[in-house]
């Protein structure tokens, strides 16, 4: 069997294939195509993590999370990160450091998110896209950790990136 596109929408693709497990079976298994995505950590001079109060309409309801966006076709990873911190959080960013990959659900998507830490930070201009609703703000550390204590941070991806974040000691103190 070759793949057969079930579905397309914009970047984002449905697609079905045989492939073969480790142990020699042969599966026909369905998976979620996606051009890959960045997620940003601004963090301020004064050493607050920027986040986004954005609602999302495929769960009905705000969620806090970090800047982030989709790669689009043959788009550098750190000029997406760019373009993305600019539309989103009206930032720019005079240092980047790449902090690896995501992998948000490899149990049906294949979609790597590419992580990049974002500082000295100064005003930029950006267009939000036409289903963006945002609004920026920013937590010290303490603070996020209360919301994460609180429940208030769900989103997965954040989640994720803050724990690589402090595993890796860039995170300002609390």
């Amino acid at each position: 069997m070759t793949a057969q596109t079930l579905c397309q929408w914009k970047g984002f693709s449905v697609e079905q294939d045989t492939h073969q497990l480790p142990d020699g079976r042969d599966i026909t298994f369905t998976t979620v195509r996606h051009p890959g995505a960045v997620v940003i950590v601004p963090i301020t001079d004064s050493g607050e993590l920027v986040l986004l109060r954005q609602y999302r309409p495929a769960i009905g309801r705000w969620i806090l999370e970090f800047p982030a966006g989709t790669v689009e076709k043959g788009e550098d990873l750190q000029i997406c990160a760019q373009r993305e911190l600019a539309e989103e959080a009206k930032f720019a960013a005079g240092h980047w450091q790449p902090l690896g990959e995501l992998l948000p659900v490899p149990g049906f998507c294949d979609e790597v998110q590419h992580i990049f830490l974002a500082t000295q930070l100064s005003p930029a201009e950006g267009e939000l896209d036409a289903d963006e609703v945002l609004e920026v703000l920013t937590l010290p550390v303490r603070s996020f950790l209360e919301k994460v204590a609180e429940n208030e941070i769900q989103d997965a991806k954040t989640l994720a990136v803050f724990l690589k974040m402090q595993t890796l000691g860039w995170l300002p103190r609390s």
